[in-house]
Order: structure tokens, then C-alpha cells, then sequence
């Protein structure tokens, strides 16, 4: 399947050779927690959880058939980013929708209506009615990333029901080796 990701086309597919390794950024096993937990499957209600072939649907649906209502979003920080992502998949980190973690009401409302596609009717009042669906990664299951910006944009009023959580995130998309782009 081809993408687009930053201008370029990218051909996602899996790494067909049989003495492939896992990426080393993803091979750990263990991790301390917290901070980095297992998370639950199901993160909240009305938030659906994916796998591969769902988030696959997804890059298909937005990059091949001009489904311009979907948003697939890498919420882990630049960092980590920059060693390797999902084609297709735009960085917001966690910290820019976190005012906890210093984002600032602009950034927040920047990304709300020109990403996301909400409109704010008044100072912490959205009109959701017309809104992307975001389907949110980080680095795997014990990764806490996506869920920080899901729990976010569920406290902001977001429709649960458009948002899709790829729990695997990283750790399962290069395990299974899948394409990813730097």
C-alpha cells in the first residue's frame, strides 16, 4: 500500500526476510512503572481499540481513497519520532495537548480546529459536530503517550466514538515488520 508522508510516497509492507530482526528502539520487554504501565485494552468508553489490519484500513482510507475525515496521529514526542514511524501518520505530541505538561491554550486551540477540525464556539466551548477521526499511537502497550492525548481531547468533550486507539503502537508495527519512515 503507498502513502504519503511528509510529500513523499512511502510502500508500506512487510520485511519478507526471514532473518530480519526487530528493531532494538522496540525489542525491550520491561520497563519500569510507573511511569511505563501495561495499559488496559480498552482505554475508555466508546474509544476503540485497533490492530494492524484496522490502522492499515485507515492509512488506506485516507491516502488512497481521499478519506480526508481521518487523522492518524504519532503522540510520541520528537524523539522519539525521529527513530522511526508509521507512514502516513503526522507527530502531535502528548506534551502539546497536555496543559500539565505546558501546553498553552493557543498550541491547543491551533491544533483543535486546523488538525482536528473542531470549531471553538467560545473559550473552552467546541463544537465537535464536524471533527476528524483520529486514530492515536505511541510506542506499545506500555507506552502512556496516545492514552495522555486521548484522556486529553475526552476531558476537552471530544466525541469517543472518534477515536481509535492502536494499542500495539510501535512495538507491535515493527515486530511484525511493517514499514516505517525517519
Amino acid at each position: 500500500m503507498k502513502v504519503k508522508h511528509d510529500g513523499s510516497n512511502v510502500v508500506i509492507r512487510r520485511d519478507q526476510n526471514q532473518k530480519a530482526t526487530v528493531d532494538q528502539n522496540f525489542a525491550k520487554t520491561s520497563r519500569k512503572c510507573p511511569p511505563f504501565c501495561i495499559q488496559p485494552i480498552k482505554l475508555a468508553p466508546g474509544v476503540e481499540t485497533i490492530g494492524e489490519v484496522e490502522m492499515l484500513s485507515y492509512l488506506d482510507r485516507l491516502h488512497n481513497r481521499g478519506d480526508d475525515s481521518i487523522l492518524v496521529v504519532d503522540s510520541r514526542t520528537p524523539g522519539w519520532v525521529k527513530k522511526g514511524t508509521i507512514p502516513g501518520s503526522v507527530n502531535i505530541p502528548w506534551t502539546k495537548l497536555n496543559p500539565a505538561k505546558g501546553a498553552d491554550p493557543l498550541t491547543m486551540s491551533d491544533i483543535m480546529e486546523n488538525q482536528f477540525g473542531a470549531k471553538q464556539i467560545e473559550a473552552g466551548i467546541w463544537d465537535y459536530s464536524n471533527v476528524k477521526t483520529l486514530v492515536l499511537f505511541c510506542n506499545g502497550m506500555w507506552c502512556g503517550q496516545s492514552p495522555a492525548n486521548i484522556k486529553q481531547l475526552l476531558k476537552m468533550g471530544y466525541p469517543a466514538h472518534k477515536i481509535k486507539w492502536y494499542r500495539g503502537g510501535m512495538q507491535n508495527w515493527s515486530n511484525l515488520g511493517f514499514t516505517t519512515v525517519k
